[in-house]
């Protein structure tokens, strides 16, 4: 198994010794020296409360490598979870419950994208979800992929191979429709032409 590499971030010395502790022999884990952030695929943070100093430090890390984040904490609310999801953590252990197994499953799950989450954190998590969906995407006629429906019937087509005027036809909307359409999604998410559409589209599970 390729090793994660983990560069630790906790708010006393002493949690940083024992995390280095837990982690030090497993063969999972590389650990990095301080200074080395930017080589992390993966960053621990340790704290007791997500304070405004611990928030600084996700963020940090967020906007300057983008690698996904592991957090032990005692305890977090549900707006500090929100705060925590959007600055790229992707995992949260309670600091009483964690044991080195757990530590590293969840690791190795945000190295390779996955997730781990208390049972009673997702289910928050999920409610605000919702929240997001009823009160501010479904007015504006959006999904929580950010496209709406006709962009997705497009997209979609897009995908089977239908060019301009068979997806004009197929929707029974005009060709300039379409071409807006398209031109709306590509430019707002970034995307450099309908291949790069539909292939974002795939991986993050729109159609």
């Amino acid at each position: 198994m390729e090793q994660v590499r983990v560069a630790v971030h906790a708010t006393d010395p002493l949690s940083r010794a024992g995390v280095g502790d837990y982690l030090r022999h497993r063969a999972e884990v590389t650990l990095l020296d301080d200074g080395r952030q930017g080589e992390a695929d993966v960053l621990l943070v340790v704290a007791d409360r997500l304070t405004t100093d611990v928030v600084a430090v996700l963020r940090r890390n967020a906007a300057a490598t983008g690698a996904p984040t592991v957090l032990i904490a005692n305890e977090i609310s549900q707006a500090e979870l929100i705060t925590a999801v959007d600055c790229r953590v992707v995992a949260i252990q309670p600091r009483a419950a964690i044991t080195t197994d757990r530590l590293v499953d969840s690791l190795v799950a945000a190295r390779d994208g996955g997730g781990v989450m208390p049972p009673n954190l997702v289910g928050e998590l999920l409610k605000h979800i919702e929240r997001l969906q009823r009160d501010v995407l479904t007015p504006h006629g959006l999904t929580a992929s950010g496209l709406n429906a006709r962009e997705i019937d497009v997209l979609r087509l897009m995908a089977e191979g239908l060019d301009t005027n068979e997806i004009a036809s197929r929707l029974c909307y005009s060709e300039r429709t379409v071409k807006n359409v398209i031109y709306g999604f590509t430019h707002r998410l970034k995307l450099r032409n309908r291949s790069h559409a539909v292939a974002y589209a795939l991986r993050a599970g729109m159609i």
